[in-house]
């Protein structure tokens, strides 16, 4: 397993999310499972990700495949309640840092039910005045 990913599971497993920059490179895209746009930047897209750990619960990861660059992370979780699946999709720079991460997550109910919890959060995070700009 590449190093990057295996520290991403680390740090994830350990629950603090502010060390999630450590693995992100400055100009990492996120495209969130929520809407079609992307986060991109390292303080943005660790905030973003800060949150999303606040948001899912019985998070773990159920598989990890890939090689070189590309990795697929596939986990299950709850949101408010509800279960889902889904998969992390990413990417790899030359530097091996995470340059591109993608998720895509099931069922369509829960993603609605984590569009509507990080939107809250999103909005008492002073931060996201400044990253708005991040999103395109």
């Amino acid at each position: 397993m590449h190093p990057t990913i295996a520290k991403a599971l680390e740090i994830i497993a350990s629950g603090d999310h502010e060390k999630i920059a450590e693995v992100l490179a400055e100009d990492v895209r996120f495209l969130p499972p929520t809407y079609w746009a992307t986060w991109t930047g390292r303080d943005p897209v660790a905030a973003v990700l800060g949150h999303v750990g606040q948001v899912f619960s019985d998070f773990r990861y159920r598989r990890v495949m890939g090689a070189g660059n590309d990795w697929a992370l596939e986990f299950q979780c709850k949101v408010n309640g509800l279960d889902a699946v889904g998969v992390d999709l990413i990417t790899l720079g030359e530097d091996g840092l995470i340059s591109l991460f993608e998720v895509v997550m099931r069922p369509h109910k829960t993603v609605g039910e984590l569009r509507e919890a990080m939107a809250a959060r999103v909005k008492t995070d002073p931060r996201f005045l400044e990253y708005r700009k991040a999103l395109s």
